[in-house]
């Protein structure tokens, strides 16, 4: 039998989180707005980062209730405004009226070992030729393998084509796409795909064949 790859794990994980949040069980509103997040993929958490990042004008990386409230609801997540409220206040220890987006996300991502970490950044910072922090379309064309992907596999799509819908993925939930991608949005991405393999070794070949590492 063929090996999973990545994108049917990544697959596997969507179903499970989405049979988790049909069980009726009450759960922690982070855990869960984590949980709708994977139910669509590796796009979840970084649709999400990036529709606060448009939010951010002033680069403060900060957000205000109604800010936070607004983004969840734009990326089409279920949570009510309870939950919002709840999550909210947590993050705002100071009581100032704004939370830290990236704290925010920090949590909200899946946690990863320093290992794991280690092999995305390498990742990005081969493909961060200048090293201004992000990376273009252009650079991702050049540089990312398709070779293990079921449909390039089975000759439904072209390498382009793979390339282009990959490149959507960095888009998601951007109401003005920028074909800019941030570290933090690259990592975004990866933390789901991460917890989609259980197995380190397996997530480092991956990774490593994706990026020719």
């Amino acid at each position: 039998m063929q090996r999973e790859n990545g994108f049917t794990k990544e697959a596997n994980l969507q179903n499970l989180a989405k049979r988790e949040l049909a069980n009726g069980l009450d759960k922690d509103p982070i855990y869960k707005l984590r949980l709708q997040c994977f139910s669509r993929g590796a796009t979840g958490i970084l649709g999400l980062s990036r529709t606060f990042r448009v939010m951010d004008d002033d680069g403060s990386k900060t957000l205000s209730a109604e800010e936070f409230k607004k983004g969840i609801s734009d990326v089409g997540l279920d949570v009510s405004e309870s939950e919002i409220s709840d999550m909210f206040t947590r993050f705002d220890a100071d009581g100032s009226g704004t939370i830290n987006m990236t704290e925010f996300l920090d949590k909200l991502r899946p946690p990863m070992n320093e290992g794991r970490l280690s092999i995305i950044e390498k990742a990005f910072d081969k493909m961060d030729a200048n090293d201004d922090g992000q990376i273009t379309e252009t650079d991702l064309m050049n540089l990312y393998s398709v070779k293990d992907h079921p449909k390039y596999l089975s000759g439904e799509m072209t390498k382009s084509e793979i390339l282009r819908e990959f490149l959507k993925n960095f888009e998601a939930g951007a109401p003005n796409p920028d074909g800019i991608v941030t570290k933090e949005e690259f990592i975004n991405y990866y933390s789901t795909i991460s917890a989609s393999i259980d197995n380190d070794a397996y997530f480092d070949l991956v990774m490593r064949r994706a990026y020719n590492l």
